[in-house]
């Protein structure tokens, strides 16, 4: 049981995430997340307002067991898994993060301050997230899927607009980081 309470190596982490990937080439699919936000519209009815969503759903079904598989795993490793287990983060950027306002920084994945009840009944905290779930879902179709698929399947297969997504994401992460984050907090 010890070893899977201990974060893996990334030489048993990358040749795991080859092997989906080899999967999912050999049956003909591809890997990322954001296309079920298509296909769980499709399901819900969105066809009937708009041909965008006019296609077969089930077409799409490895992907949606692919995101309850996330939504599981992650669960299973939150609670059962690392419960309590300190984050090994640089004490520079535990140091900027407390200056900016984050409490229990390095205790936790997800701070408070953004992802705590407090997000969601202040004002501040439910624009912060309206906003960026817009933007991030703007993002996702204006550059044809999320950085999981660009990323992954996009780069492993040699795709050029991949590589630019990604190089897009990389520059987005950066600009968030040294400058909206601290702006905001």
């Amino acid at each position: 049981m010890d070893f899977i309470l201990q974060p893996w190596p990334w030489f048993v982490g990358g040749p795991l995430i080859a092997i989906s990937l080899l999967l999912y080439f050999y049956f003909g699919q591809n890997f990322g997340a954001s296309t079920n936000f298509e296909t769980m519209c499709t399901i819900l009815g969105a066809d009937k307002f708009s041909d965008y969503f006019n296609k077969d759903w089930k077409d799409q079904a490895y992907a949606l067991m692919f995101v309850v598989g996330l939504i599981i795993g992650g669960f299973i490793a939150a609670y059962y898994l690392i419960p309590n287990q300190s984050i090994d983060l640089n004490p520079t950027t535990v140091e900027e993060l407390k200056n900016l306002g984050f409490s229990n920084v390095g205790n936790q994945y997800f701070p408070d301050e953004i992802f705590g009840e407090s997000a969601y009944s202040s004002l501040k905290g439910f624009l912060i997230l309206i906003v960026s779930g817009i933007l991030i879902g703007f993002g996702t179709r204006y550059a044809g899927g999320c950085t999981s698929g660009h990323a992954i399947t996009g780069l492993s297969s040699l795709q050029l607009p991949s590589l630019l997504a990604v190089i897009g994401f990389f520059i987005g992460g950066i600009i968030a980081t040294w400058v909206i984050i601290p702006v905001l907090f």
